[in-house]
């Protein structure tokens, strides 16, 4: 049976939490622990959330971090979500899902000064992590590089059936087609949530999904302790095929 994990991309304490609380009610309710992407140092606006006071108590940065180490407590997995999510270059790097990136293009040197600056930003809230999340899904080899120097040891994204291994470093895939996902007899994928976008008909979709199909949800945790072989060169170049492919196909569509 195909298993499938949840990863929830952009935690800022100035993000919609109405949104976000809404998805995490559903989550608790069927007991999905998540892999959420904590953003270190947000320069990204997108990411905030109104000013009201539905939003203003988690925003808080005290309520903030102590939610955040509540639900690591709990066996939520958190990943830092690059350092700024500030797209610096338009490259798309290894697995060009993007034409934009924080980290791909740019020296070793400037992405090693990155992550150890949102590796220190991590530690002032008293967060710690080893699993790493591109912005975007853009990274380079300086990337993979710099992230094994800096103690990484995960990485959310690339495609496939099963947790692989690339430059030293274990890949945690993402689904290719998240509708189609649950099709398949065997192997374990990711759906990627951007909590802040999500519609009414998002909301319906995952709740339905949850009471159907439950038994294809695992925790985060469950995806990183399979086991993982080496990607072959052949391997990675089609998964940067499939990738490029699927970045035209939504400029198509």
């Amino acid at each position: 049976m195909r298993k499938i994990a949840i990863r929830i991309d952009d935690v800022v304490a100035e993000m919609d939490w109405v949104k976000f609380h809404r998805f995490e009610k559903l989550l608790d309710k069927y007991r999905i622990c998540p892999l959420i992407g904590v953003v270190p140092m947000n320069g990204d606006h997108k990411l905030e959330g109104a000013k009201d006071k539905r939003n203003e108590a988690f925003q808080e940065e005290e309520n903030y971090i102590r939610w955040l180490k509540e639900k690591q407590k709990l066996g939520w997995v958190i990943a830092m979500h690059g350092c700024y999510h500030v797209y610096m270059t338009k490259q798309g790097g290894l697995f060009p899902l993007n034409s934009f990136s924080e980290y791909a293009g740019r020296s070793y040197a400037d992405q090693k000064k990155n992550l150890k600056t949102g590796i220190d930003a991590l530690d002032q809230l008293g967060i710690r992590t080893d699993v790493f999340m591109a912005p975007g899904h853009s990274f380079d080899q300086n990337t993979l590089q710099a992230l094994k120097e800096c103690g990484f040891r995960y990485v959310t994204d690339g495609f496939g059936d099963e947790p692989y291994v690339r430059e030293g470093l274990t890949f945690l895939p993402i689904s290719f087609l998240r509708k189609k996902e649950l099709q398949k007899k065997n192997g374990v994928s990711t759906f990627v949530v951007h909590t802040w976008e999500m519609t009414e008909s998002d909301f319906r979709w995952y709740e339905d999904l949850f009471e159907n199909k439950r038994e294809h949800f695992i925790n985060y945790r469950e995806l990183m302790e399979r086991p993982a072989a080496e990607r072959s060169k052949q391997e990675q170049l089609r998964e940067y095929m499939m990738a490029s492919g699927k970045r035209l196909a939504a400029k198509i569509g």
